[in-house]
């Protein structure tokens, strides 16, 4: 083949790439600060910094985060808390008075690039969540009009979604939102992204929807190591992954509602290092396997993108930087962190994608992925803070329904009298009562679970069974 012919078929070979492969996925991490015994912000920006992060994503907009950040090339994500945006909504001024003040200060020296107004806030944790709702569009036109005012276009503003947005998630050609949020509050949201050629933000972690039906679901899917193809009944497609099943799920409910082409961008996924004795599969070697993968596959030279949309980048936060050790639920929400709150690496992770799978130290494999089926019960953890564990006890016996009526002077658990003995009857009685209704067992660290029976003689503690 002639010089002049190959250079022509390089040609062709470029045109019939779409354009947005030749953009390469940005892989970044959340800094979540719910930590009382984590870095400063210096140090954790040099952390950032030191492991090529290409993008942040913050929880609020810390003035001493983005004063660190200001001259680096790490692409920043600023969040308006969910309290402000109501009133962000109902006042243009006062969302020129946001943009000025956590924007304008830092721009464009430090490189926000994203805006994120709320964080799950139709996932309605809270009858607040409702109130908010409805504001969520209002507040980010009002953000974007200040940012045009200013000349600023290129700060993209979206929301980050659960994907409990979808009541229709499986298989993906049948995604569907929620009725009670599809047109109320979703389609002005995609009619705004559209426009803004914004991105539809998600958290989306395959871990939840495998630990909830491990035994029926391949740990491997989830993964990034199966040889599965599942092929979806209804699009033809096939897939090889959980995490493509569940981006595409929102693609095709987005396009049931007619906005086929918004991009989506992951705001939060992750696995779990460690967790409770009742949940499944949270360890070092699934949670390694999952994000050294998920970089791997997201930091190919041209994006891979999903069976409903090759070849498109997708922005990416890894959840999250640090372990943080004050967040309530169960076990796993305080582990899912590259580093552990001391900075040391919970294994070793290159954000970048240019060190080969291959090439990483292997990790043990562990014995099992199965939560613990036997009894378990929730007892007071070592060297827990007395003053503390005291307002703990208060609290788990003043839920009435005779949490601890086996504590009263006489009964047969009020021996021997001290705070540790009773507290942990309590924290056990209490679990058992209300675990159903979503307690943990956790009491702000001062408790944790075990197999070991702490029952003695007549005093029965009450146990929970997964």
């Amino acid at each position: 083949m002639s010089r002049n012919m190959s250079h022509c078929v390089l040609f062709l070979l470029f045109l019939l790439v779409p354009s947005n492969a030749q953009n390469k996925n940005l892989i970044g991490v959340n800094l979540g600060r719910l930590g009382n015994n984590l870095p400063s912000a210096y140090r954790s920006i040099e952390i950032l910094k030191s492991m090529n992060a290409s993008l942040v994503k913050l929880y609020d907009a810390d003035p001493e985060l983005l004063k660190l950040l200001s001259g680096s090339k790490i692409r920043v994500s600023i969040m308006v808390p969910n309290r402000e945006i109501i009133n962000i909504a109902s006042n243009q001024t006062l969302a020129n008075n946001w943009v000025r003040k956590n924007v304008l200060t830092y721009y464009p020296e430090t490189k926000i690039r994203f805006i994120l107004v709320g964080n799950e806030v139709l996932s309605f944790y809270s009858e607040e969540d409702r109130r908010i709702c409805p504001n969520i569009v209002p507040a980010m036109r009002k953000i974007k009009n200040s940012l045009k005012n200013h000349g600023i276009r290129n700060i993209k503003i979206s929301t980050p979604v659960a994907m409990d947005v979808l009541k229709t998630p499986f298989p993906p050609s049948n995604g569907t939102f929620r009725t009670d949020i599809s047109r109320s509050v979703i389609v002005p949201l995609l009619k705004f992204l559209n426009g803004t050629k914004s991105f539809f933000f998600v958290d989306v972690y395959p871990y939840f929807p495998w630990s909830g039906n491990p035994t029926n679901m391949s740990l491997a899917f989830a993964l990034f190591k199966s040889s599965i193809r599942y092929t979806d009944p209804g699009s033809g497609l096939v897939y090889t992954n959980l995490l493509d099943q569940m981006i595409d799920s929102l693609i095709f409910a987005m396009k049931r509602l007619g906005y086929p082409n918004i991009r989506v961008g992951i705001s939060e996924t992750g696995w779990p290092h460690e967790g409770d004795l009742d949940q499944a599969g949270a360890n070092i070697y699934n949670a390694a396997s999952y994000n050294r993968n998920f970089i791997n596959r997201m930091t190919t030279d041209y994006p891979i993108g999903t069976p409903a949309r090759p070849r498109e980048a997708i922005p990416s936060f890894i959840f999250s930087l640090f372990d943080e050790n004050i967040k309530g639920g169960p076990g796993t929400e305080r582990h899912w962190g590259l580093l552990y709150a001391n900075a040391t690496p919970v294994y070793d992770i290159d954000l970048t994608g240019k060190k080969l799978l291959s090439d990483y130290k292997p990790l043990p494999v562990p014995h099992r992925n199965v939560a613990y089926k036997g009894k378990l019960w929730c007892v007071v953890e070592k060297g827990a803070d007395l003053t503390r564990l005291e307002r703990a006890l208060e609290f788990a016996c003043n839920q009435g329904n005779g949490t601890c009526d086996a504590l009263a002077p006489g009964k047969e658990c009020y021996e021997p009298v001290s705070i540790t003995w009773h507290a942990s009857y309590a924290f056990s009685s209490y679990w058992a009562r209300y675990r159903n209704e979503g307690a943990n067992c956790f009491f702000d660290g001062l408790a944790r679970q075990t197999t070991r029976n702490p029952s003695s003689g007549l005093c029965q503690f009450p146990s929970v069974t997964p």
